[in-house]
C-alpha cells in the first residue's frame, strides 16, 4: 500500500477559524493513523488579500492545537514556474489550447446559451483555432462534450457531474497567473497527495480537477468532502456561534487537546464515546465514520470538554498551559512544585485556564488583597485568638501535612468549643483576601507553611489597627 500523504492548504486571508481547523484535524489524524505524511501547503496566490501576518497566525494555531506537518510550509506565490511547466505540458498534449475571447465577448456567448434555454458558459470558439500565445490570450481546458464525470467520495458517496455542463474553462489567465483549480492540481500532483479530505463547499471543483488529472493522465487521488460546521441554531457558522479564530480559543483558556477532540467529534463518531486523548484519536479516527450531515457548534459542549481535560491532565502539564494566562494576569510564575501544587486545588473546579489562573492569582500575592465585606464579616476582633493559636500551632510544626494541620484545628476547636465552619471562613478570609477558595487544608498545604503563617499574622495585624481607628 502507498504512503498516505494528505494536505491542509489555506488561505492566508485572514486567520484559522473552526472550519479551517478542522479540516487540518482530520488530515493529521489521517495520516499520523496511518503512519502517513501531512503536508502544510499556503496558497496565498491572492496577493491583494494574503498577509505575512495571516501565515504566522495560522502557522502559530496550527502549532499550538499540536498539528505539526511533515512537509511544508509550501507556497504557492514561488511555485508559478511549475504551474506553467504543466499547462505547456497540456498545450503540447492539446488537451488545453489559447484563447483570445473577451470577457465581454464570453458573456455575450453566456446570454445566447441561456436566451435558448442551456446553461450560461463559453462556447468553445477558439477550441480548434490553434492560436499561440498572445498578450491577452488565457488558456483553457478542453472538457468532454459527452458523458460524465463520476466523484466517487468517501463521505458523500458518488456524485455525477454532467461533462456537457462544464466548459472549457481557464487554467491560466492573460497575465500568465495559473487558475485555482489547476494550482491545486499541481500542487497535489507534484507533493505526491493521493488523500484529500475537505469542507464540500469544494465539491464543486471536484469534478474540474478531476478533468485536469484525466488531461495529464494523473492518478486520482482518494476525495472525501465533509460537510459544513453549522451554528446552534443550524444557520451557517458565523462569530456570534463561536466561529472565532482558533487563537482566541487558547485566550479564553482552551487546552489544545480538548479542541482537537471536540473537533473531531463535529463530523466523526467513535460509537457514543465523547472524551477522547490525543493518541487514542489516532488510533480510532477513521474515514469510514466521518459524517454526512452538518455537525452544529455548541460552546456549552466544548466547555464541558475542556474542564474534563483539564481534570484528566497532570499538574505539570497544565502548568505549561497556565504560565501563559498567569502572565496575562501580570503573574510571573514558573512550572515548579509551587505551581503544580497550586494547580492541584484548583483542577477540579476549572473549566478553562482563565478561570483556573484567576483563581490562582490569590497564591502568588506578596499582600493579600481584602474583599471589604468579607474581611469586615469575618476578620473581627473575637477571631484574633483563634487565628493566634492557628499561628503557634503551624509554626511549631516539623511535619507539614494535611493530618497534622488537621489536628491543629481540631485542638483548636476543642479548646474553643468551636464549630470548623467558624474557624474556617476567617482563616479562609485570612489566607485568600475572599470567602470562595479551593478546600481549606489543600490550600494551606498548596501555599506552605511559611507563607501560611505569613498571611494569618498579617490579618490579625489589619484586625489590630482596624481595632485602634
Amino acid at each position: 500500500m502507498d504512503t498516505i500523504i494528505t494536505r491542509f492548504p489555506p488561505s492566508p486571508t485572514g486567520y484559522l477559524h473552526i472550519g479551517g481547523a478542522r479540516t487540518a484535524l482530520f488530515n493529521w489524524l489521517y495520516a499520523r493513523k496511518n503512519k502517513g505524511k501531512f503536508v502544510l501547503r499556503i496558497e496565498d496566490t491572492d496577493a491583494a488579500r494574503s498577509t505575512k501576518e495571516s501565515v504566522d497566525a495560522i502557522l502559530e494555531s496550527l502549532e499550538w492545537l499540536g498539528l505539526t506537518w511533515d512537509e511544508g510550509p509550501y507556497f504557492q506565490s514561488l511555485r508559478y514556474a511549475i504551474y506553467a511547466e504543466y499547462i505547456e505540458k497540456l498545450i503540447e498534449s492539446g488537451s488545453a489550447y489559447y484563447c483570445s475571447c473577451t470577457p465581454d465577448q464570453v458573456n455575450v456567448m453566456r446570454e445566447e446559451a441561456k436566451a435558448r434555454g442551456l446553461k450560461p458558459m463559453y462556447n468553445g470558439n477558439c477550441r480548434q483555432k490553434n492560436l499561440k500565445k498572445g498578450t491577452n490570450t488565457v488558456v483553457r481546458l478542453k472538457t468532454p462534450d459527452t458523458g460524465v464525470t463520476i466523484v466517487k467520495d468517501i463521505v458523500k458517496g458518488a456524485t455525477a457531474f454532467q461533462n456537457a455542463e462544464m466548459d472549457d474553462f481557464i487554467i491560466q489567465r492573460s497575465d500568465g497567473t495559473p487558475m485555482y483549480n489547476l494550482a491545486v492540481v499541481v500542487d497535489d500532483l507534484t507533493m505526491g497527495i493521493n488523500t484529500i479530505i475537505r469542507g464540500d463547499d469544494h465539491l464543486i471543483n471536484t469534478p474540474k480537477q478531476m478533468l485536469i488529472y484525466q488531461a495529464l493522465d494523473a492518478e486520482m487521488p482518494v476525495f472525501g468532502h465533509v460537510p459544513m460546521v453549522l451554528g446552534s441554531d443550524k444557520s451557517r457558522l458565523s462569530k456570534r456561534h463561536g466561529a472565532m479564530s482558533v487563537g482566541e480559543y487558547k485566550d479564553m483558556g482552551f487546552l489544545p487537546d480538548a479542541m482537537i477532540n471536540y473537533l473531531v467529534r463535529l463530523g466523526w463518531s467513535h460509537g457514543d464515546q465523547e472524551f477522547f486523548e490525543r493518541d487514542e484519536l489516532i488510533e480510532k479516527f477513521d474515514l469510514e465514520h466521518l459524517g454526512r450531515s452538518a455537525s452544529m457548534f455548541d460552546i456549552d459542549k466544548l466547555i464541558a470538554l475542556n474542564s474534563k481535560h483539564i481534570q484528566s491532565k497532570s499538574p505539570e502539564k497544565l502548568a505549561g498551559h497556565l504560565l501563559f494566562h498567569l502572565n496575562s494576569l501580570g503573574i510571573n510564575a514558573e512550572n515548579d512544585s509551587f505551581t503544580q501544587g497550586v494547580i492541584k486545588t484548583l483542577q477540579p473546579r476549572s473549566k478553562t485556564l482563565v478561570e483556573m489562573a484567576e483563581n490562582a492569582a490569590f497564591y502568588y500575592q506578596d499582600k493579600v488583597q481584602f474583599d471589604e465585606t468579607a474581611a469586615k464579616k469575618f476578620l473581627t476582633a473575637d477571631i484574633v485568638d483563634v487565628l493566634q493559636k492557628a499561628v503557634d500551632d503551624i509554626n511549631a510544626l516539623e511535619v507539614y501535612t494535611q493530618e497534622t494541620l488537621e489536628d491543629i484545628f481540631k485542638k483548636i476547636m476543642a479548646e474553643t468549643k468551636l464549630k470548623f465552619g467558624k474557624i474556617a471562613q476567617p482563616l479562609r478570609v485570612a489566607i485568600t483576601g475572599t470567602t470562595i477558595s479551593p478546600g481549606i487544608f489543600e490550600m494551606l498545604l498548596a501555599l506552605g507553611k511559611d507563607k501560611t503563617v505569613l498571611r494569618i499574622k498579617s490579618a490579625i495585624q489589619v484586625i489590630q489597627d482596624q481595632d485602634k481607628e
